[in-house]
């Protein structure tokens, strides 16, 4: 278990992660990962992106940990609600950053689709990251849906949506969060065994 080689699967979400991103970045620094692509990023429907997100882990032989912004990260827990018990054990963790909240007022009518948010606990390791000033989650609704989703949760201070508007193109820090969950999940896949 310990020498599996693990496949990193960036999740982007609404008009996808620009080459200056972080995600992008990371796609590019960390070693054996890829991105989900979506045919349409600009106008989301639910079922396309979920079924994108289904064939991109289905394809592959490795352990998965999701790395998901926004919009991705309730991709992410719509695909965990449908998903087959046999894909499922194939991602061991998924970071999910700046959840969107697709059900709040004001939310843009191209997301709503995606409502409601899938609210049962998540059946592998998940770290919730979220700010104090997104304007697409308010910090109660971002530790609602961490705690519903059985997940650890780090709240930055004046981060925004943690994108490249709030100044996170790099975003070097995060790199925390994704090595502590995947020591996590190692942890738990080890207690499995």
């Amino acid at each position: 278990m310990r020498n599996e080689s693990i496949r990193y699967l960036i999740v982007p979400g609404w008009q996808g992660s620009p080459d200056n991103h972080w995600q992008s970045h990371w796609q590019r620094t960390l070693p054996n990962s890829a991105r989900v692509e979506q045919l349409d990023w600009f106008t989301p429907q639910r079922e396309d992106w979920v079924s994108a997100l289904e064939q991109a882990i289905s394809a592959e032989r490795s352990p998965v940990i999701l790395v998901a912004h926004s919009l991705g990260c309730v991709t992410v827990a719509h695909w965990a609600a449908q998903a087959s018990p046999t894909l499922l054990r194939r991602v061991r963790a998924a970071l999910l950053v700046a959840p969107a909240d697709v059900e709040r007022p004001g939310c843009a009518a191209a997301l709503r689709n995606f409502a409601p948010i899938p609210r049962q606990r998540l059946p592998f390791a998940t770290h919730v990251v979220s700010s104090d000033n997104d304007p697409a989650v308010s910090v109660p609704r971002a530790m609602c849906l961490a705690q519903d989703w059985g997940a650890e949760v780090g709240l930055l201070a004046s981060a925004g949506h943690i994108n490249v508007k709030s100044g996170h193109e790099c975003w070097e820090q995060g790199f925390a969060y994704l090595y502590r969950l995947q020591g996590r999940a190692e942890q738990r896949s080890l207690r499995r065994a």
